[in-house]
């Protein structure tokens, strides 16, 4: 067993590269091998939002605070709130932050595979992220 203390892990901004405003990653826990699994609690302030991405074996994400939104490729933007779970599928194309107005935490959860959780790709702009 082993208890992973609140604060020893300290938060990261996300960086520009993967991010669009201020975003706060808190990591959770990430199992040791063989597992795959790991979790971050991530915080994004209003406008804040990822690039687009994908996950390969695909991501949980568990609203816990305000509000957000997702997109899928090709899909509409949705609205999120507490206690809504959303589910990418593997290689889903997608994003996801806070609305313009209201901030938004999630927990993601997803799997490494060959030691990769994400590939990030281009910035959503903000044409997409006000559609």
């Amino acid at each position: 067993m082993h208890i992973q203390r609140i604060g020893s892990q300290p938060s990261v901004k996300g960086p520009s590269e993967w991010f669009t405003g201020t975003v706060r990653i808190d990591p959770l826990f990430q199992a040791p091998d063989p597992a795959l699994v790991q979790g971050a609690s991530v915080t994004f302030e209003p406008g804040a939002r990822t690039a687009w991405h994908t996950h390969p074996l695909g991501q949980t994400l568990i609203v816990t605070a305000g509000c957000g939104w997702v997109q899928r490729e090709g899909g509409l933007i949705e609205e999120v709130r507490p206690g809504d779970v959303v589910w990418f599928q593997p290689a889903e194309k997608h994003w996801h932050g806070a609305t313009p107005t209201t901030a938004m935490t999630h927990i993601a959860i997803q799997e490494k595979l060959d030691g990769k959780v994400v590939e990030w790709m281009e910035q959503v702009s903000d044409e997409q992220y006000r559609a």
